[in-house]
């Protein structure tokens, strides 16, 4: 045995001039790296994750369900077998379940919503009423309301203003809104602020059912009576357990008072199928939406609000349910104290067969083979850390409350944290940090699509040109680059990136993955393995990204993060906001002439009718001077960076390792400990969630908003900070140009 090593050592090194480059190894290792990754490829098995996915779907396994425990020891179990070191860290966390479900039109033309999906003979798993949870919204207020119905289409911010340049008031009211166009959660937000007293959200057929292709069984997409399921949690506040913010919610932890909970929604809130929603829709009057706004239900669809009223009841049981989180630890040869994450969550709102299970069968298989190659001779200069993470679904609980409770050991020693979801057929989508986007561009030029034989960062790029206009496919003929896109919410990077300012990628394939399944019981492994991806051909394909994503970050020489490509993307971010700025104030010059100009009307005609808002006050200088040295500082030293990155091969060890803790750690220089205005959970400068976008990012979000909000003293103010910030990660790169100049 240890001649064959010798020789393959050997063939090796002869074959290093020719190897294939990795970013951050030497030749060698380069080689080495490249023979042990085609031994993953060829030991991913597809079989695997669809024996998994059989046994984690078999039952419903929602937060405090028997099979989310479950579901929670069996892949401990699992990694135990492969050589991890296993641990389940629990956690004890709010979340409630309904007790009292009612909705009904009253009137001329009584009606009482089913509130229910109905079982079907074509999937095994829909059956299980007893365990499943019934639809519903999370953290919806207990309420008992009885109103007027006005329709809000998705009920973000930009609809009211449209309500309310119709003359339509949603004080005292219950509004119903269409999934879609922001994360749910926004939707009673924003309509709790304009005075609503109940939210209703439907499924429109228009977006995930008939409109889109046939219904599921015959088809994927979402039936009449399917609905989705989901929380309506105030994460753009903070995520986690409501009443635990900032802390981990372990057994002992002092608790807010429910009423202190400002995550929790004010008003009740219930979702419906489209089935159940168009009596409510046919019952309003008033005027005739927007075009923009109209569904695919076969009505004309009304403003409202209409003759009759609408009742909500709901109430809830406000349990507290323990969380399982599953934590296996495969130690570094020469690195231990430097962690590689890898993560994605377990818990689901049915039995969850596309979201999670797809991710999770895939992380265990991608796991698998790394444990079996390390006791087979690989070596891993780093340690990997899997997670499987529970309570997601509800509000990043369970990755929230323990990224809480290891925020020291975290802070000195992750390297990155690698997140996925759910998966399908398609295209691969990606992102992140964007010191990662040249790391990440190079595997996925390394990982074959199986349905078209190219690379799937060739497969991107085509269906990129393919769906852009023609002034952008002319802009990116020959550009192959795969741009990441900026982190906002809606999985379990949060308590990394957005907290701790660990560099975080979140990716996944997707596109061809026809369903309309999402949060329903339609959820299941029949509907997987029918329409979602027959074969698990995208499972491997993700194992493949991940795995060698985890392999070559355990194991470089030098870590492959690139300061320059960060430097562009905030650049750009800055351009942006420039750009946002003068669009603000020319749309606020046109808006007050309009108001004028028709207030003149009105004053030398008063047979005229006009109901006037105010004129907006004029749009002030904001200073960007001091963020454009920062940002011209940081472009030169990031270039001269990246110009001598090749060079830090060379370093010594001590001093490549000095260098590495400095690129895993430069990250950490764009958090602010006092946290972004309002809501001081988020520390990251650059990425955060939108206040009223919910999983919609928002780039550079401190000045950003303040602007979009016409708070011009405190865009002002966040200028300064993030010019502050831009000094901070300079100065990192800065320490790390050093090293590499003491050679």
């Amino acid at each position: 045995m240890k001649r064959l090593n010798l020789v393959i050592l050997f063939l090796l090194i002869v074959a290093a001039g020719n190897a294939q480059k990795i970013m951050g190894f030497t030749d060698t290792n380069a080689a080495n790296q490249i023979y042990w990754e085609k031994k993953f490829d060829a030991q991913l098995s597809a079989k695997n994750m669809e024996t998994w996915m059989q046994f984690l779907t078999s039952h419903p396994h929602h937060v405090g369900s028997p099979q989310d425990k479950m579901n929670a020891e069996y892949m401990a179990n699992l990694f135990m077998q492969w050589g991890y070191q296993t641990e389940i860290a629990s956690y004890f966390v709010l979340f409630p379940t309904p007790k009292t479900r009612s909705l009904e039109l009253l009137g001329s033309k009584p009606f009482k919503a089913k509130l229910e999906e109905p079982t079907l003979n074509a999937d095994k798993t829909s059956g299980q009423k007893t365990e499943q949870l019934p639809t519903y919204n999370a953290y919806s207020a207990d309420g008992d309301v009885t109103a007027e119905l006005v329709f809000v289409n998705r009920g973000i911010p930009s609809d009211y203003e449209e309500l309310e340049r119709m003359g339509i008031d949603v004080k005292g009211k219950i509004v119903i809104a269409k999934y879609g166009g922001s994360w749910r959660g926004i939707k009673p937000k924003v309509a709790y602020e304009h005075g609503a007293i109940g939210c209703i959200i439907y499924s429109d057929p228009e977006d995930d059912g008939y409109v889109q292709g046939d219904v599921y069984p015959n088809g994927a997409f979402r039936p009449k009576d399917g609905v989705q399921r989901g929380s309506v949690l105030d994460m753009p506040v903070y995520p986690g357990d409501p009443l635990t913010p900032g802390v981990a919610a372990t057994k002992d932890a002092k608790r807010l008072n429910r009423s202190e909970a400002v995550t929790l929604m004010k008003i009740p809130v219930l979702p419906i199928s489209y089935e159940d929603a168009l009596p409510l829709l046919q019952s309003l009057g008033g005027q005739v939406v927007p075009a923009s706004w109209r569904g695919g239900l076969p009505i004309t669809y009304h403003v409202g609000p209409g003759k009759d009223k609408v009742h909500l009841k709901l109430q809830f049981n406000w349990d507290i349910k323990q969380l399982y989180n599953v934590i296996a630890k495969l130690p570094g040869s020469e690195l231990p104290d430097e962690w590689i994450i890898r993560g994605n969550h377990h818990d689901a709102w049915v039995n969850g067969a596309a979201d999670p299970i797809s991710g999770i069968v895939s992380e265990l298989e991608e796991a698998r083979v790394i444990g079996e190659m390390v006791k087979k001779g690989f070596k891993l200069k780093r340690t990997l850390v899997y997670c499987a993470w529970d309570g997601e679904e509800p509000g990043l609980l369970g990755s929230t409350e323990w990224t809480e409770d290891h925020q020291v050991e975290l802070r000195k020693k992750a390297v990155l944290y690698l997140n996925t979801d759910a998966n399908s057929r398609g295209f691969i989508n990606i992102s992140g940090s964007h010191s990662l986007e040249p790391f990440f561009n190079e595997i996925a030029n390394d990982v074959i699509d199986p349905q078209t034989g190219v690379s799937i960062k060739e497969r991107k790029y085509a269906l990129t040109m393919v769906t852009s206009d023609k002034p952008e496919r002319v802009k990116l003929t020959g550009n192959k680059n795969i741009k990441l896109g900026a982190l906002g919410a809606g999985s379990d990077w949060s308590g990394f990136l957005q907290l701790l300012g660990i560099a975080s990628i979140n990716l996944g394939f997707g596109g061809e993955g026809q369903g309309g399944e999402y949060h329903s019981i339609y959820d299941s492994y029949d509907h997987f393995v029918k329409f979602t991806d027959p074969g698990f051909q995208y499972e491997v394909t993700l194992a493949k990204t991940t795995g060698r994503a985890m392999m070559r970050m355990a194991n470089a020489d030098v870590l492959p993060f690139e300061v320059n490509s960060f430097y562009k993307t905030v650049a750009g971010y800055v351009t942006e906001l420039k750009a946002l700025l003068d669009n603000t104030r020319t749309e606020t010059a046109q808006e007050n002439k309009m108001i004028r100009d028709k207030l003149f009307d009105f004053a030398t005609d008063p047979t005229k009718k006009f109901q006037s808002p105010k004129e907006k006050d004029a749009v002030p200088y904001l200073d960007f001077s001091n963020l454009e040295n920062k940002m011209e500082q940081l472009k030169n030293i990031t270039e001269e960076f990246q110009n001598q990155y090749n060079n830090a091969i060379q370093l010594p060890a001590d001093k490549r390792n000095e260098l590495n803790e400095i690129l895993f750690k430069v990250e950490r220089s764009l958090i602010n400990e006092k946290g972004l205005p309002g809501r001081p959970w988020y520390k990251h400068q650059i990425y955060a969630p939108g206040y009223y976008t919910g999983y919609g990012v928002k780039t550079l979000p401190g000045i950003r908003e303040a602007i979009e909000q016409r708070k011009w003293k405190d865009a002002q103010e966040n200028i300064e900070i993030v010019s502050k910030t831009m000094e901070n990660y300079t100065q990192q790169v800065q320490h790390g140009m050093n090293i590499i100049d003491s050679k």
